[in-house]
């Protein structure tokens, strides 16, 4: 039961990333900025931890679901992996959000009647 939280994580960003291929809203749009994107918000969220965890806000904790492997103190394996969904949930919303935008002034200019 320890890698319950871990493979929740690893399912849900499957299902994200699905989601993407199937109407091309962040790596199947542009893999490259996809990337770098995913890889600067995996860092900046990581030194955020990091700052939470050398001030003492931030605690591991001690859950039955989690697989209890460490990358540093208070760091646990998940934590890097939930980051990486979190980043990629939100570029895939916000990509979804900028087409359905998109849609809805295409089809407002469309329906504009001329004088």
């Amino acid at each position: 039961m320890g890698a319950v939280y871990l493979g929740a994580l690893l399912v849900s960003l499957g299902c994200m990333l699905l989601l993407d291929w199937r109407f091309r809203l962040f790596f199947w749009r542009d893999p490259v900025s996809a990337a770098v994107v995913t890889v600067v918000g995996l860092v900046f969220f990581l030194i955020w931890d990091v700052a939470g965890i050398v001030s003492g806000i931030f605690f591991r904790g001690e859950a039955v679901v989690a697989t209890g492997i460490v990358l540093a103190p208070e760091l646990p394996l998940e934590e890097p992996v939930f980051l990486v969904f979190l980043v990629v949930c939100t570029m895939v919303i916000y990509g979804g959000a900028l087409r359905l935008l998109d849609r809805r002034r295409e089809r407002l200019r469309g329906s504009e009647v001329p004088r």
